[in-house]
């Protein structure tokens, strides 16, 4: 009786942070990542257990964020931004070039892509930034915290990497947003780049601009940048309500559809589980965003609310973006399915979010009433 004593003891330690019902439907949507995988990957076991690694890394990672109180967080804001920024020269200078992308940078024991850091450190350094203007917040703060996310925005579309310039831009402008910025500036905002766009496309790289134009005609280029959109419409239409049954996709298992592990694994799904899968994955991501919301709302510290809402709204800018793109309403990007697609990096950097949403809830402070 002593030792289970002691095992329950520690088990209480071990979760005492952890918000269960978060904890819950990160660990189910990382189940149908999973068995999704199986399928996608052609049952490949390697690839399976890259991934089961890179979780088991994550959770760990998870812990630790959940039980660090928000002020510590706060203090490893400006070094966090400066190493991702740094890590991003890296990247430029000595990066591994992948499919003509030059996004890892190889430390000798494991590859890293440093974009993934700052999905995290952006917000995390812009919620910093504000907490200590808390109550006199200047239009120049704003302009200061809008080159803050240019620098490794900028940065990071060189390798090029589009979707992933576009989700931190995303989740620097919520933390402007929810810090106050007016929408009378994000109006005029969308003006300029509404009025920029003509010097903008000039400055995307060749394939950026064919997805674009092939978003608009998908039958513009069927077998070559259309490619990914119409076989991912096929796969997850042919899927019907009830889905063809795991591992008996066509599209998947006949190799039409490309990227099957990653940035189109939701096509992979959709078509092996049908319209009763893909509702059932939304619920859990409704869910997840609801507690994530909830745990926004009740945060205590301006610099807590900041970064707990811009973490929730990535969540959902993810999993809309990869959705979007996929049906084809949105252009492929290159945006993965938050805790379904195949990828350690994104894994570990989405639960590191996840804990720190814990340590929000964890370390709020009780206020009478």
């Amino acid at each position: 009786m002593p030792f289970v004593e002691f095992l329950g003891r520690v088990w209480e330690a071990l979760t005492r942070r952890i918000d269960n019902m978060l904890f819950a439907c990160a660990l189910a949507l990382v189940g149908v990542g999973m068995v999704t995988l199986f399928s996608a990957a052609d049952q490949n076991t390697a690839r399976m257990t890259s991934q089961l690694l890179s979780l088991g890394f994550a959770l760990a990672l998870m812990w630790i964020a959940a039980n660090v109180p928000p002020q510590t967080l706060a203090r490893v804001a400006v070094p966090l931004y400066v190493v991702g920024v740094s890590l991003l020269i890296g990247v430029a200078l000595f990066g591994v070039v992948v499919n003509g992308s030059r996004r890892w940078l190889n430390l000798g024991v494991m590859r890293i892509q440093p974009s993934e850091l700052m999905k995290i450190a952006v917000p995390l350094m812009l919620a910093w930034y504000f907490q200590k203007f808390e109550g006199r917040t200047r239009w120049k703060d704003f302009v200061i915290a809008a080159l803050l996310i240019v620098v490794p925005v900028y940065l990071i579309k060189r390798q090029p990497d589009l979707g992933t310039a576009l989700l931190i831009t995303a989740s620097g402008f919520y933390v402007l947003y929810l810090a106050g910025l007016s929408w009378k500036i994000v109006a005029s905002l969308v003006a300029v780049g509404g009025a920029t766009v003509p010097f903008l496309w000039s400055h995307l790289h060749d394939y950026q601009r064919e997805r674009i134009l092939t978003f608009i005609d998908p039958t513009r280029d069927p077998l070559g940048a259309g490619y990914h959109s119409t076989q991912a419409s096929i796969a997850i239409g042919s899927g019907g309500v009830i889905g063809k049954g795991w591992l008996n996709g066509t599209q998947t298992h006949l190799d039409f559809l490309p990227e099957r592990h990653t940035d189109f694994i939701f096509a992979v799904f959709g078509e092996e589980f049908g319209l009763i899968g893909n509702t059932l994955l939304l619920v859990l991501y409704m869910l997840l965003i609801g507690r994530a919301l909830v745990i926004t709302a009740n945060a205590s510290t301006l610099f807590a609310r900041l970064l707990a809402g811009s973490v929730t709204l990535m969540f959902f800018t993810y999993a809309f973006v990869n959705m979007g793109m996929v049906s084809g309403i949105l252009p492929v990007v290159g945006v993965p399915l938050p805790l379904v697609s195949y990828g350690g990096t994104a894994l570990v950097s989405l639960f590191i979010g996840l804990g720190i949403l814990m340590s929000v809830q964890a370390h709020r402070k009780l206020i009478s009433t």
